[in-house]
């Protein structure tokens, strides 16, 4: 671990002394009231951390992520016992790389000004996500002007691999340099959980000495039990099929949809099947334009909020899941945890070495495609068709595997751990 024993040995009598909470910041672009995915977990772990007797602070900008038009107050708010002080970010558009990169700039700078808090006021921890892009950074800043904050990252994507996946040349000046910066900021942090060992041995390219732990994101509906299906919404997406096939959530650039489509095709004339694609995001619309009128099996259907998403996700019998193999180790989709927490199993196309594959090959939670067995898969789906009391059995293995491995709990309670071994808190 970068931070020394005897910088954490005074943190700990500083508090005892003191008989106050610990303090812990969390940084990240968007938090409450925003009900984008990524941003319900970090809000997830502030009130939880809150709860348990921690001082938090979370300091997301004050735009809306969706609808960057919606601006929040820079007011200090208290929402489930965690202060949300806001800091103002200009109208500044995210969809253009350049203006994604002056937020970003702006977010860290205004972040960085943690250090410079009084002692009473400075936070014991400083927990820094992965957006906006390169919001790592603001450990360099933080460690250089105050070494008596831990600094932790919770890495749900890496940049700038993210870039260079998205077609970034790795030679150019930009790439280079920020690989540079990069390094310096991972080597900042004391502690790095990521979201899968293989992301975990990209990070360890950059040589960073900090403390690593797997702690995985969670499905933001967590049924209790293995979600029955909804007639209605289920005739609505597959009409009278006997086995629904369906990708829900974001379709960009981090996704393929080629071994999709012919697993599709290779069951065009099956009416026992039928594939349905909720979709939004860079390429969904050239997906669309993929499919023909002769794909009577495939359909599409509007992007549902997340009030509708249980009903949504409960009305399929098995999910699609995608990521391309050059994004192998950088994100994870969080739709794995969603689709085993509705007791779904899995249809994967991806790197067989990813996390995702590798989860469901060790818990068994479906199945991993590629051109060489679209046929295979499809004959398995078929037969699952002809045997429900399987499929069923499946779909509650998926479900128990959810609440013994992933869920919100479990990984909740991991960070609790995590952060009292920092503390040095028995």
């Amino acid at each position: 671990m970068s931070f020394t024993s005897k910088n954490l040995k005074n943190k700990r009598l500083d508090i005892l002394k003191n008989q106050r909470k610990p303090r812990i910041a969390i940084l990240y672009h968007y938090m409450y009231p925003d009900d984008v995915v990524s941003a319900i977990h970090f809000d997830s772990l502030a009130q939880d951390l809150a709860a348990c007797g921690w001082e938090v602070e979370a300091l997301p900008c004050n735009r809306g992520c969706h609808n960057e038009k919606k601006i929040y107050s820079t007011k200090t708010e208290i929402h489930q016992s965690v202060v949300y002080r806001r800091i103002w970010r200009p109208g500044l558009k995210q969809k253009f790389f350049f203006t994604r990169l002056l937020n970003s700039i702006w977010m860290i700078v205004g972040w960085s000004r943690l250090a410079f808090r009084s002692e009473s006021s400075r936070p014991d921890i400083v927990l820094i996500g992965t957006e906006p892009v390169f919001a790592a950074l603001t450990a360099v800043p933080l460690r250089f002007f105050s070494n008596k904050i831990i600094l932790v990252h919770w890495c749900f994507d890496m940049h700038p691999e993210a870039g260079i996946s998205e077609g970034m040349s790795n030679d150019s000046i930009l790439v280079r340099i920020t690989k540079i910066m990069m390094s310096q900021a991972y080597r900042s942090f004391d502690f790095i959980a990521d979201i899968g060992q293989c992301m975990r041995e990209r990070l360890r390219v950059y040589n960073h000495g900090a403390y690593e732990k797997e702690i995985t994101p969670w499905a933001i509906i967590e049924p209790k039990k293995t979600v029955s299906r909804d007639q209605d919404v289920r005739r609505e997406l597959f009409g009278e099929a006997k086995i629904g096939i369906l990708y829900s959530g974001n379709f960009g650039l981090a996704h393929e949809f080629s071994d999709f489509l012919a697993l599709a095709r290779s069951l065009r004339f099956n009416k026992d099947v039928h594939f349905c694609f909720s979709i939004r995001g860079k390429r969904a619309e050239l997906f669309r334009q993929s499919v023909t009128h002769e794909d009577t099996n495939i359909s599409f259907t509007d992007f549902v909020p997340i009030e509708k998403l249980e009903k949504h996700l409960g009305s399929a019998d098995i999910h699609l899941l995608s990521l391309k193999k050059n994004f192998t180790g950088i994100s994870v989709p969080s739709k794995f945890f969603g689709s085993i927490a509705s007791g779904r199993p899995i249809i994967y196309s991806g790197a067989q070495d990813s996390a995702i594959a590798k989860w469901i090959l060790k818990h068994k939670l479906g199945w991993t495609i590629d051109a060489d067995n679209i046929s295979e898969t499809a004959d398995t789906i078929c037969h699952l068709a002809n045997n429900n009391s399987e499929l069923v059995e499946l779909q509650n293995h998926c479900h128990k595997i959810y609440n013994e491995y992933f869920s919100r709990q479990i990984m909740i309670d991991k960070w609790k751990t995590e952060l009292k071994k920092l503390f040095l808190i028995d």
